[in-house]
């Protein structure tokens, strides 16, 4: 075997330095068929990058049956020395790993929460319970869970492997890369020498650091900022309350911001603001740290530091999210300041919008038009990320002059009067992207449907991701109220010519029209289907609405096409 390989380089701006860091898992390298055969292997779909985002994907898409390669440059999951990363996942990501099947091991490792508190200076300017907010106090997953990203990753790697369709293949660089109207090509090199690869589409996972941005010459809108941190991963001998601190001017660091969060294992993410000329070797020195954490938690408060790595945020939003054959998600696509849990969610994100999608159109149930809907869509969604981040970041560094001065106006306002209260910038929590310029969803849909409980027709709880799992990757058509008989015909005529499963959702002593109906005593289906009255909503396999309406007739004939990309072929 040559032992030219050479090691996984740093892939982002994060840059271990100190601490005990973290044990990853590592995973065998095993010789890739080509490589005896000499054969090139054309494969429906290649995934490049093991990252949340590749992993996310290629877990979808074996739960739907598809089979995929997965190629990562290394044997492992997070980075080598920068394993610490991402650790604050949103309600719908957690609806989404609910949906793959790795939830309860991400509920069991994590850390909920959903109280935050923001302080100015020694004062609390205000907080929040996100549990009594009505975007986040239905749904059977928390608002929030903090784990370390790298967790999450090994558990999409386990559940890879017991779902089969994908080929994990560790320790596969791609080299190269070339695509025509017949197909994509990659060349990749591994320990035991290069072999190339066929691919009907591909997906660039592979980060911020993307080399198909270069070979697909895709252009990207970019904003690169002066504003740096570092991170410290530390455990206490003192526990700190287990809730999102915030502080926008901490007298404990220059009057600079820090984040403060509790993550798995007992550890603390402690991200401090810095200087904007700082030194990142200076900051990230043990002896700077211990200080620095001894201001803020007193000096008898023992330390022990598992990672510390200093960090700088730039802005980017690659133009088009598809090239030819290629799909950009995850960093490769956008890259944005962390400021509420807008980074590594929205690639989750990305890889559980194309999957459904994929999967459709390679099963002959979807025109391939579907597949431009993802750009339309995620873009949508990656700018919206973009935009409210850098305002965020204006907010905690401020250019001296106006912004300075609303920034302290605000501040000095909220810790009096609760208006101002939404003034206070220090991330805005990441919710669900609506969809609003999507070809594939009715002007009435395009917004996510949360994974609230109902009834089964024994009486038994169920959750909307069972009745995604129920419908197998097709349409979800949930008929709220009664279904006269002409109703009915219509609907199995439905079902019997398009990939639609249809529910009919009953209030609690409401007599059943047919054998496939659920009970919603409560509402919460009807409201988490953004319904009024008798309707009916046309969920995605993403838990996304494509459409809504009144009546069993043709406009629901024309929101199905829509929703399969057939509208688009036609025209």
């Amino acid at each position: 075997m040559p032992a030219n390989y050479a090691d996984t380089a740093f892939t982002n701006g994060y840059e271990f330095t100190q601490g005990a860091g973290y044990t990853l898992p590592e995973y065998p390298f095993v010789e890739p068929p080509e490589l005896a055969s000499g054969q090139v292997v054309r494969h429906p779909v290649v995934i490049v990058g093991g990252g949340i985002t590749g992993l996310t994907l290629a877990c979808s898409l074996a739960r739907l049956g598809v089979a995929a390669v997965l190629l990562d440059e290394d044997n492992t999951v997070g980075v080598k020395g920068a394993s610490s990363r991402g650790i604050c996942y949103t309600q719908k990501s957690l609806e989404i790993f609910h949906r793959l099947g790795v939830y309860e091991r991400i509920a069991a490792k994590g850390i909920q929460w959903s109280v935050g508190r923001t302080f100015a200076g020694e004062d609390e300017v205000y907080s929040f319970d996100l549990r009594q907010q009505s975007a986040y106090n239905l749904s059977s997953q928390p608002p929030f869970i903090n784990i370390q990203q790298f967790y999450i990753e090994g558990f999409l790697v386990e559940r890879i492997y017991e779902l089969g369709h994908v080929d994990l293949r560790w320790k596969s660089r791609v080299t190269a890369f070339e695509q025509n109207a017949g197909g994509a090509t990659l060349t990749v090199e591994t320990p035991a020498g290069s072999y190339r690869i066929e691919a009907d589409h591909v997906v660039d996972a592979t980060g911020s650091h993307s080399p198909f941005r270069r070979w697909c010459n895709a252009s990207v809108t970019a904003k690169k900022g002066d504003d740096r941190w570092c991170i410290a991963d530390v455990r206490f001998t003192k526990r700190p309350p287990t809730e999102r601190h915030t502080w926008v001017e901490a007298p404990f660091n220059e009057n600079r911001a820090v984040w403060q969060h509790l993550m798995g294992d007992d550890v603390w993410r402690i991200d401090y603001q810095m200087a904007p000329n700082a030194d990142p070797d200076y900051v990230s020195r043990e002896d700077v740290v211990r200080e620095r954490l001894a201001r803020q938690f007193g000096a008898d408060c023992g330390v022990e530091i598992v990672w510390v790595g200093p960090y700088a945020y730039r802005s980017e939003c690659i133009d088009q999210m598809r090239h030819g054959r290629v799909f950009f998600m995850g960093d490769s696509a956008k890259v944005v300041s962390p400021f509420g849990a807008r980074g590594g969610n929205t690639g989750i994100a990305d890889a559980d919008n194309l999957a459904w999608k994929l999967a459709t159109v390679l099963r002959g149930q979807a025109a391939p038009a579907l597949l431009h809907s993802y750009h339309e869509e995620r873009h949508e969604a990656a700018r919206q990320n973009v935009l409210v981040t850098n305002r965020t970041a204006r907010f905690l560094r401020p250019a001296d002059g106006v912004e300075r001065l609303f920034r302290d106006a605000a501040i000095g306002l909220a810790k009096q009067h609760p208006f101002a209260r939404q003034f206070v910038n220090t991330g805005r929590m990441a919710v669900a992207n609506p969809y609003t310029r999507s070809s594939a969803c009715d002007s009435t849909g395009g917004l996510s449907v949360q994974n609230v409980g109902f009834q089964w027709a024994d009486g038994s709880r169920g959750v909307v991701n069972d009745l995604l799992q129920w419908a197998g990757g097709h349409l979800l058509l949930l008929v709220f109220g009664r279904l006269e008989a002409a109703d009915r015909q219509r609907l199995r005529a439905l079902a019997q010519a398009a990939p639609v499963r249809c529910v009919q959702v009953l209030g609690a002593g409401d007599p059943a029209a047919v054998r496939e109906h659920v009970r919603d005593p409560e509402g919460h289906l009807r409201g988490a289907c953004h319904l009024a009255g008798h309707a009916w909503a046309l969920l995605r396999p993403d838990s996304y609405v494509a459409a809504t309406g009144e009546a069993i007739d043709a406009a629901l004939v024309r929101a199905i096409e829509k929703s399969l990309g057939a509208d688009q072929e036609a025209a």
